[in-house]
């Protein structure tokens, strides 16, 4: 199994909760978690309450990230004073994402260290759920608790229900935001001409390319309010200093997503059997979302035969990045509702 720190930063901030008037002073903490494969350490940030001494698992959250971009610049991007992993930190809750290995701050496979034609694509889908299953196993052991919550978006919603099917006793609540499923429509994520890599690079203005497929000309201008694509980008590529010193800088990421799709979803195949998913499983997508369209999750939803409680919640005028949107508060409050039901919120 696993799991070491290797690194602990401790620190402290505020964050005002929506809930009260009152602010509720949390608690950051860092660390490494080793991988279940030699040389491979996770990056894991963990934010909580400074007040909070007991643990339980339905007030204990994972997320992980999509295909492209890092948790660390996601899921705790700070925008107008407050991040996501903080909004559910402030409401009671121990909060845990993770860097899948090739991705931000975890270890880099040794073949992004080489021209990406060398080598086949890396960090399939069953290498990232080992990923995952040494982190659970880290998070379970430290607070010591038998299962948790996990929260994940886009191809991390592939990798958390996997996961689920595999180990239900370890999961109390399953949330998963712009699921992926089935194809009826090209994938945005293209790892261009000729065979298939070990990573991809995405340049800054591809980003935002790809983030507004989709939205109407007239609400592109309000979608993203002033200077917070500017504030993600930043931290996205800065999250890669090697391909920051490319010209033009990139972000690079593992194609192993890419050659998933390719065999699974977008040959018209399940990755996974959503009838053996038994915990009470959300759904989140939003209208304009064309990486991972409102049809996939609408067809996934029926499939959840076994999920106990499940639901599905559609949000207006937001992309798959509604997260960092104007809009973000509105995915935030759908999710937390979900896990609030279990502590009688």
């Amino acid at each position: 199994m696993i799991a070491k720190i290797i690194l602990g930063l401790l620190a402290a901030l505020t964050v005002a909760g929506a809930a009260s008037a009152q602010t509720v002073q949390l608690v950051t903490e860092e660390m490494m978690v080793k991988a279940a494969d030699p040389g491979i350490d996770l990056f894991v940030r963990n934010k909580r309450p400074a007040s909070m001494t007991a643990f339980r698992p339905e007030r204990t959250v994972l997320f992980v990230h999509g295909a492209t971009y890092p948790a660390h610049t996601t899921f705790d991007m700070r925008l107008d004073g407050q991040s996501w992993m903080e909004f559910i930190a402030a409401r009671g809750y121990d909060v845990y994402l993770l860097d899948i290995r090739g991705y931000g701050k975890s270890t880099r496979p040794k073949e992004m260290s080489e021209e990406a034609q060398k080598n086949p694509p890396i960090v399939r889908g069953e290498t990232a759920v080992k990923d995952i299953g040494s982190v659970v196993d880290f998070i379970l052991a430290r607070r010591n608790i038998a299962r948790l919550n996990l929260l994940a978006h886009s191809w991390g919603s592939t990798l958390m229900a996997t996961y689920t099917t595999q180990n239900a006793t370890k999961v109390e609540r399953l949330a998963l935001y712009a699921p992926p499923w089935i194809r009826q429509t090209a994938s945005l994520v293209q790892a261009g001409p000729g065979p298939l890599g070990a990573y991809r690079t995405v340049r800054r203005e591809q980003a935002l390319e790809r983030w507004m497929t989709g939205v109407p000309e007239t609400k592109k201008a309000s979608l993203i309010p002033a200077g917070w694509f500017d504030a993600w980008a930043d931290a996205v590529f800065a999250s890669d200093p090697d391909g920051a010193t490319m010209t033009p800088p990139v972000l690079r990421a593992p194609n192993g997503v890419v050659q998933d799709g390719l065999e699974f979803f977008g040959a018209g195949k399940p990755y996974y059997d959503p009838a053996k998913i038994t915990v009470p499983t959300l759904l989140v997508l939003a209208e304009w979302d064309r990486d991972t369209p409102t049809y996939m999750a609408q067809t996934l939803f029926p499939l959840l035969v076994n999920a106990p409680g499940k639901r599905m919640v559609t949000l207006a005028e937001g992309t798959h990045s509604i997260m960092m949107e104007r809009n973000r508060l509105e995915l935030f409050r759908a999710v937390q509702a979900f896990f609030d039901e279990a502590n009688g919120s």
